[in-house]
């Protein structure tokens, strides 16, 4: 997957002092992409969008 032209977002929770940080590509088509902000190079993590609703379902009902 080309992921060139992604647009990351940092998260929200993630501070700016250099600590753990996630950022998500949620512009690709029929694809997120999640990444460690600390090495943008590396291989990021590809779901679904069906699988990433579910995912942050369980987070916001604590699963």
């Amino acid at each position: 997957m080309d992921l060139s032209t992604a647009h990351w977002c940092k998260s929200s929770f993630s501070g700016d002092n250099g600590g753990h940080c996630v950022e998500v590509a949620a512009d690709l088509p029929g694809s997120i992409a999640v990444r460690d902000s600390k090495n943008p190079w590396g291989l990021p993590l590809i779901f679904t969008s069906a699988q990433w609703s579910l995912f942050i379902d369980d987070l916001k009902n604590g699963r």
